[in-house]
């Protein structure tokens, strides 16, 4: 079986050219369910680190506002975005959320500038 580097490598070969994209998913959770979003959250972002499209799974807590945090989501490709919302660790984090957030969830995305994609 090839190794987690051995295929990150493949992929970016077949992706040169591509930029990278990066998602800033901005989440307010209600402030009773703090650590239950963590917990599951962190999961998720183990989970999706496997994924050889993710090259970055990050989770921020507001330092002024505990229950408002961003995720910060950097993909290989617009495709790697469609794959890991096909995974069942991100079905089961998105159902959790449905209980746990205060207000709607929102995106925004970004294009990779700096550091380039083999950075990653």
């Amino acid at each position: 079986m090839a190794s987690r580097r051995a295929l990150r490598l493949k992929l970016r070969e077949r992706l040169k050219g591509e930029t990278m994209l990066i998602v800033h998913v901005h989440i307010k959770v209600k402030s009773d369910c703090i650590e239950a979003f963590k917990e599951a959250s962190i999961k998720n972002a183990t989970e999706s680190l496997k994924e050889p499209g993710i090259a970055r799974f990050d989770l921020m807590q507001q330092s002024d506002d505990p229950a408002r945090f961003v995720l910060i989501e950097a993909y290989r490709s617009a495709e790697a975005t469609a794959a890991h919302k096909a995974t069942a660790h991100y079905a089961a984090w998105r159902d959790t959320m449905e209980k746990l957030m205060a207000e709607p969830r929102y995106s925004v995305k970004y294009s990779g500038v700096f550091p380039g994609d083999e950075a990653c």
